[in-house]
């Protein structure tokens, strides 16, 4: 990570009211956290701070409840599984984020070592207006200030952007893990750089596009976006999800490509079905033969053949999005035998492997190789805005000032 940052071994914890910001906006079903993946990643961090008699204070939003006080979106039924997961007993405080002072004397009340959960920073509308007064009051309630939360990094909140201008501040463990790796994938990658990127819609990734294709090797586009960049080609898609409106945008994507030496990788086969449901009967074209009534759902086999040679020829692989329809089977099958040669190559020590967002998170666990890359981000939007090559309030906050 970037020395222009602070870390958890350059604050004196002894002692210390540590304002931790966590992510626990965290999956919840029957009263129960159904995915701790973010609140395991807090473990090292929490730890740590208790190991030095300072107080662990959990800072973090929870679902949208829009600046009121909402008892749908307490962060009182993510305690439990924080204590589950540290082994350690949590203190849950239901703070007025109006008048902290009962918050306050909670926190100081509580002995050296303690781990507590604040209530919801979103029950305030400073949060996400980035309020300095409420940054004030948070501050009021710590020493030092650690933030462990890449994920709302991408938001300039008082929690997350405000607040790290009070006190001494540094990133915690996840934090620094997360720009490491990111560090490794796009900042000062080991190059070749090969970049994957899939999903539905180019509309929602030319940002990203267009900063890739100046930063990487070669850049494989897959998913129902390819079908656009098919499109402005001239080839057929069928019925395919296709945003012809943006012909001009991926023909001016590929051109920049080109200018920045950076090879652009489209199927040249695809898996093509004619109606949008598990286990229908499909067959495989060349993209310059698609059926006209029917959809592309899949990369074929010539197409994971020619990404397999791209991932061969790389030193570093970035990926964000799944390559075909990958919930449906048999549409998975493209997504999975990549995301297994992806692993495989970074298993043998021939490949960094950096991969990050909602789906391509999910994508990999169905693949059965969540572990096995380099590094997987749990972040979604901050990923992708990290991607598209933007500042990240929550990280900038932290440099040394």
């Amino acid at each position: 990570m970037s020395a222009s940052f602070k870390t958890l071994s350059d604050l004196d914890l002894k002692g210390k009211r540590v304002l931790l910001r966590a992510d626990l906006n965290v999956p919840v079903g029957d009263g129960k956290v159904t995915d701790a993946t973010r609140i395991e990643r807090l473990v090292p961090t929490i730890r740590e701070i208790v190991k030095y008699g300072g107080k662990a204070i959990l800072l973090s939003h929870f679902g949208r409840p829009k600046g009121k006080v909402d008892p749908d979106y307490s962060l009182e039924i993510v305690a439990p599984s924080v204590a589950n997961l540290t082994g350690h007993p949590v203190g849950f405080v239901p703070t007025d984020w109006v008048d902290v002072s009962a918050a306050g004397k909670a926190i100081d009340d509580a002995p050296a070592g303690s781990v507590l959960v604040l209530e919801n920073t979103r029950f305030h509308p400073g949060e996400e207006t980035n309020d300095k007064a409420l940054a004030e009051r948070m501050a009021s309630l710590g020493d030092v200030y650690v933030n462990d939360a890449f994920s709302a990094a991408h938001r300039a909140h008082a929690s997350t952007e405000a607040l790290a201008h009070l006190l001494p501040a540094a990133a915690g463990l996840a934090m620094q893990a997360e720009l490491s790796a990111l560090e490794k994938g796009l900042g000062q990658p080991k190059k070749p750089v090969v970049a994957i990127v899939g999903g539905a819609k180019v509309s929602s990734k030319i940002d990203l596009l267009e900063n890739l294709v100046t930063r990487v090797d070669g850049l494989v586009i897959g998913g129902g976006m390819a079908n656009t960049f098919l499109h402005a080609q001239g080839f057929g898609v069928g019925k395919s999800l296709c945003e012809k409106d943006l012909a001009e945008t991926a023909l001016r994507i590929m051109d920049k490509a080109i200018d920045s030496g950076c090879a652009i990788i489209l199927p040249i086969d695809g898996v093509v079905a004619w109606h949008f449901k598990a286990d229908t009967p499909t067959r495989l074209y060349g993209v310059d033969a698609i059926d006209p009534d029917g959809m592309i759902l899949d990369i074929g086999p010539s197409s994971i053949e020619r990404i397999k040679g791209a991932i061969d020829d790389a030193h570093t692989v970035v990926w964000n999005g799944p390559i075909g329809a990958f919930e449906m089977h048999p549409f998975d099958a493209g997504t999975v035998e990549i995301a297994r040669h992806v692993a495989k190559r970074t298993h043998d020590g021939k490949l960094v492997s950096v991969a990050g967002g909602g789906d391509t998170v999910s994508a990999l666990a169905h693949a059965g190789v969540k572990k096995d890359l380099t590094y997987v981000s749990t972040a979604g939007g901050a990923f992708l805005e990290w991607m598209e090559g933007k500042p990240l309030p929550g990280v900038e906050a932290l440099k040394t000032r």
